[in-house]
């Protein structure tokens, strides 16, 4: 398999930790964001949305981080990331979209790009605007937690996966996470496992040195 991602990209995040967790080869194929190669004729040949990430796999080109995470789960059964039980699945599966559907899009590249050269917002703004909808995001997702190591239950799910990319970027725009004790904690100890850790955007081979 080849993922095609970006070192700061929150949602191939996402991928590069779940690939780690479950242990399954691949090859990555940085895609640069800052200059549109998203959008050169190369990568939209194979994947037509010109987004990150892509995952080609032996089936064809598959787009869209939630259902790569999903095909992962349903292909490769080896450390699962949903639980068994159809409603406890539901609950991890709310909490992803909370973040994939609810914080991320209104805060990813595109819309900052957007906020700086279209309607020529301050950088002071735009980071107003990026901490307002993480935080507004963050205070739902801080009522959805319990005590346990992960986000729900004592192993790593793809609640997990989802969270630890987005409170990275919060920390890169300097969202106090101070008021959000149980999503630092998870954050925190997300990062002691090396399936995360090497998934970290510094860790990439794209990553500026």
């Amino acid at each position: 398999m080849k993922l095609y991602t970006y070192f700061r990209s929150s949602a191939a995040y996402r991928v590069r930790i779940a690939l780690n967790l479950k242990d399954l080869d691949h090859e990555l194929v940085p895609v640069n964001l800052l200059k549109s190669e998203q959008q050169g004729t190369d990568y939209l040949s194979r994947n037509n949305q010109g987004l990150l990430p892509a995952l080609e796999t032996d089936q064809g080109v598959l787009a869209q981080s939630l259902a790569i995470l999903e095909w992962l789960e349903e292909t490769y059964e080896a450390a699962p990331l949903l639980p068994t039980d159809a409603w406890e699945k539901a609950q991890v599966r709310n909490f992803c979209y909370a973040i994939a559907c609810d914080i991320h899009p209104i805060d990813n590249l595109r819309v900052l790009k957007y906020l700086s050269n279209e309607l020529s917002v301050s950088d002071e703004q735009k980071n107003t605007w990026y901490r307002h909808w993480v935080i507004e995001g963050f205070k739902k997702l801080e009522v959805m937690l319990g005590d346990s190591l992960f986000c729900f239950g004592d192993k790593p799910s793809l609640a997990d996966v989802c969270l630890v990319p987005q409170v990275y970027n919060a920390l890169r725009f300097k969202v106090d996470m101070n008021d959000f004790p149980k999503i630092a904690r998870i954050y925190e100890h997300c990062n002691t496992l090396p399936a995360f850790k090497d998934a970290a955007p510094e860790n990439q081979a794209d990553a500026p040195q």
